[in-house]
């Protein structure tokens, strides 16, 4: 069964995700090494709801270590418009975070993908073909996306299937934007994430600018295509009208009526405006 879990906030962060871990079925089936992939799209996150907090990352990894205490983990972000990674490593407290956990005998590390080798990908889809990316991606055994519930102007949310744009190594991003659902459906399928969080106690109506909106709530799940179809219903969004969510769903990356666990949509719903100029309806051709 495709299972999401849907929490309101119950307590602290901690005892929330470590519910929605149970609810589904709980992290035992992780292999190493574990790449872990953060929504940072920012170098200067004035609203506080753009990039993915540390603290959220290091919640997470323990109860991974809790399950899988010798899981190699690798924590990647690429340099894009609006930030250099490094940088933006160093100012959102992920350095600091990796150094203390590798002193501590945890094998983790951090990794700027746009310093990060290239090496050709055997891959023809709708975009890319045969493309050059980050070698470190290569030998992933478990890919998990960890982002946050915001509007976007090109693809409705961003969500779970989107973040996977960071695996991108050049920092102009943009240059895919013209082609972006194509690109996010390739990615997804080149890199399949096998566990998706958001942390939805707030959302973002934009991407790194825009109107902070409180939803209290977190989404955990096996499936992007599921998790982002309950985030899309919780932000008041239709997931059938979400042209990356569908066609990503045509490829098995999920469901977009997947089993919701915990709460009710319904129960959580906070309604989102729809970003400006955005076209809903259309499917890739």
């Amino acid at each position: 069964m495709d299972t999401v879990a849907l929490l309101k906030i119950r307590g602290s962060f901690e005892e929330t995700l470590r519910e929605a871990i149970r609810l589904i079925g709980g992290l035992k089936e992780l292999e190493s090494p574990l790449i872990i992939k953060p929504n940072i799209c920012t170098g200067n996150d004035h609203t506080n709801c753009a990039n993915t907090k540390v603290e959220v990352i290091e919640t997470l990894v323990e109860e991974i270590l809790r399950e899988n205490e010798d899981i190699e983990i690798r924590m990647v972000e690429s340099d894009s418009m609006s930030k250099y990674a490094d940088k933006a490593f160093e100012r959102y407290g992920y350095k600091e975070y990796v150094d203390r956990k590798s002193s501590q005998g945890v094998n983790i590390s951090l990794t700027n993908l746009s310093k990060s080798p290239l090496t050709e990908y055997k891959f023809e889809g709708a975009y890319f073909k045969n493309p050059e990316l980050p070698v470190i991606l290569e030998d992933a055994g478990t890919i998990v996306s960890v982002a946050l519930a915001k509007t976007h102007s090109l693809t409705m949310i961003t969500g779970a299937l989107k973040n996977l744009f960071g695996f991108l190594p050049r920092k102009d991003q943009a240059f895919y934007h013209p082609n972006i659902h194509e690109v996010i459906l390739d990615l997804n399928k080149m890199f399949r994430s096998s566990l998706c969080l958001i942390d939805g106690r707030m959302g973002l109506e934009g991407v790194i600018s825009g109107k902070p909106k409180s939803l209290g709530c977190i989404i955990l799940g096996s499936n992007p295509v599921s998790v982002d179809s309950v985030m899309a219903r919780v932000m008041g969004f239709e997931p059938e009208k979400i042209r990356h969510i569908v066609e990503a769903e045509k490829i098995g990356l999920g469901s977009i009526n997947p089993e919701v666990v915990g709460d009710k949509v319904e129960a959580c719903r906070v309604e989102f405006k729809n970003p400006k100029g955005l076209k809903s309806n259309a499917t890739l051709g």
